[in-house]
C-alpha cells in the first residue's frame, strides 16, 4: 500500500464534499429564483447532473482531462477510460511531496465536471425540454468541457502556454457563462418574463450552500494543506464579502431599495470572480477584485436588460463575465509572491502573461459561444428542443414531470 498523507488526504475529501454539496446548492438557488410553476423543471437539471455526470466521468470524461495530451494538447486520450489502471496505490502526481490517491483526486475533478454545465440551466428556465437538456448535457460535456479542463488543468495546450485558472475561471464561469448566452439567443424568449422568484428564503439557503461550498471549490483547488490553502480560503470569502455589499450599494442608490436578492446575487458574482485568481493574489488583491466584481457584473446585468436578452437568471452576466473579469485581473495582479507556480501579473511587469490571459479567456468565450448555438441546432433535428406553447404556459413541472413543489392551496 502506498504510503499516503494522512492529513492532504483528508482535507481534499472534505474539499470534494463541500463541491458536490454546491450543486444541490445551486439548485436551491435557481429553484428559488423560478416562478412556482417551474421550481421542480429547474432544480431536476441540476440534480440529473450528479448521476449523468459522474457516469460520463468514470466511463471517459477522467481521462479525457488527465490523461495524455492529444491533438497538440487540446484533449487527453482514452488510457483511463473506466479509470483503467488506477488502483488503491495508484498515487495522484503533482508538485507537493503530500501524496494522495488518485482516487480522490478523480472524486474531486468529477465534482467541477457536475455543477458546470448544471450552471448554464438558469439561463433558459422552463423553455428547453428535458429529452433536450440530456443530451446537451453529454455533447457540451464532451466537447467544451473536456477539453478547456485539460488545456487549462490537464497540461494541455493553455497551460504550456503559460495561463493559469486557479479553480475555473476559464473552464468553468466563462465557457459556463457564454454557452448560457447561446442558449438564450437560440430559444428565445419566455411568453410570461415577469414571473417573480417563488422563495426569496430558498434563494438565501441556496446561496449559504454555494458560498460553503465555495471553500472547497477555491481552497481544495491547491490539492494540498498549505499556506496558500489559507490564502485562497479567505481570499474566497473577502472578495464575496465586498461583491455583495458593493452590488447592494449601486442597487440601493438607483433603485432606492436594499435588495436582498442582489445581495445574494453579488456574492455569487464575487465568489465566481475571484475563483481563478483565489490561490495567485494577495488579499488586498482580492478586495478589489470583490469590488469590481460587484460593479462590473451588475452593469453586465443591466446591459442585458437592455439589450433584451432573456437571460431569467442571470448566468451570463453572473458567471459569463465575472469568470472572464476574474481571468483578466488574474493577470492584472497575480503574484509569484503569493505563489510560485503562478506568474507575475501587469502590475509587476508580466505583460505576456496578462496578454495570454486575456487572450485564453476570450478565446474560450467564442468557443463556447459559438459551439453551444451550433450544438442546440443540431439536436432539435434529433429531438425537440424549445418546449411547447401550452407546455411553457402550463409550466413545465406539471407538463413535463408531472409533479408540483407545493400543495395548490399552500401558494
Amino acid at each position: 500500500m502506498a504510503n499516503f498523507d494522512t492529513g492532504s488526504t483528508g482535507f481534499m475529501l472534505l474539499a470534494t464534499s463541500l463541491v458536490m454539496l454546491m450543486t444541490p446548492g445551486l439548485a436551491f438557488f435557481y429553484g428559488g429564483l423560478a416562478g412556482k410553476r417551474n421550481i421542480l423543471g429547474i432544480m431536476i437539471q441540476s440534480f440529473v447532473s450528479m448521476g449523468i455526470t459522474t457516469i460520463l466521468w468514470y466511463v471517459c470524461g477522467y481521462s479525457l482531462c488527465f490523461s495524455g495530451n492529444e491533438m497538440g494538447g487540446l484533449i487527453g486520450d482514452f488510457h483511463k477510460c473506466f479509470l483503467n489502471g488506477v488502483d488503491l496505490n495508484s498515487v495522484f502526481v503533482s508538485d507537493s511531496p503530500n501524496k494522495m490517491p488518485e482516487f480522490v483526486f478523480f472524486a474531486y475533478q468529477m465534482m467541477f465536471a457536475i455543477i458546470t454545465p448544471a450552471l448554464i440551466t438558469g439561463a433558459f428556465i422552463n423553455r428547453i425540454t428535458f429529452k433536450a437538456y440530456l443530451v446537451f448535457l453529454v455533447l457540451w460535456q464532451v466537447l467544451v468541457y473536456y477539453p478547456f479542463a485539460h488545456m487549462v488543468w490537464g497540461n494541455g495546450l493553455l497551460a504550456q502556454w503559460g495561463v493559469r485558472d486557479f479553480a475555473g475561471g476559464i473552464v468553468v464561469h466563462a465557457t459556463a457563462g457564454f454557452a448560457a448566452l447561446a442558449s438564450v439567443i437560440y430559444v428565445g424568449k419566455r411568453r410570461d418574463r415577469e414571473s417573480p422568484p417563488n422563495s426569496i428564503p430558498l434563494i438565501a439557503i441556496g446561496t449559504g450552500l454555494l458560498w460553503f461550498g465555495w471553500y472547497g471549490f477555491n481552497a481544495g483547488s491547491e490539492l494540498n494543506v498549505d499556506a496558500i490553502t489559507g490564502q485562497a480560503f479567505i481570499n474566497t470569502d473577502v472578495a464575496a464579502s465586498f461583491a455583495a455589499i458593493t452590488w447592494l450599494a449601486i442597487e440601493w442608490s438607483l433603485v432606492k431599495k436594499p435588495k436582498f436578492v442582489g445581495l445574494l446575487t453579488g456574492a455569487v458574482a464575487g465568489l465566481a470572480t475571484i475563483t481563478p485568481a483565489a490561490g495567485y493574489v494577495t488579499l488586498n488583491s482580492a478586495v478589489i477584485i470583490g469590488i469590481a466584481s460587484g460593479a462590473v457584473c451588475y452593469l453586465a446585468v443591466s446591459l442585458k436588460n437592455r439589450m433584451g436578452w432573456d437571460d431569467a437568471l442571470d448566468v451570463w452576466g453572473v458567471h459569463g463575465i465575472g469568470g472572464c473579469l476574474g481571468t483578466i485581473l488574474l493577470g492584472v495582479y497575480a503574484s509569484k509572491a503569493i505563489n510560485v507556480t503562478g506568474a507575475d501579473g501587469l502590475m509587476l511587469g508580466g505583460t505576456t502573461f496578462f496578454i495570454h490571459q486575456v487572450v485564453a479567456v476570450v478565446g474560450a468565450c467564442v468557443y463556447a459561444f459559438v459551439f453551444t448555438y451550433a450544438m442546440l441546432g443540431l439536436i432539435n433535428l434529433v429531438t425537440k428542443v424549445k418546449v411547447g406553447e401550452q407546455e411553457e404556459v402550463a409550466g413545465l413541472d406539471a407538463a413535463i414531470h408531472g409533479e408540483q413543489a407545493y400543495d395548490a392551496g399552500v401558494v
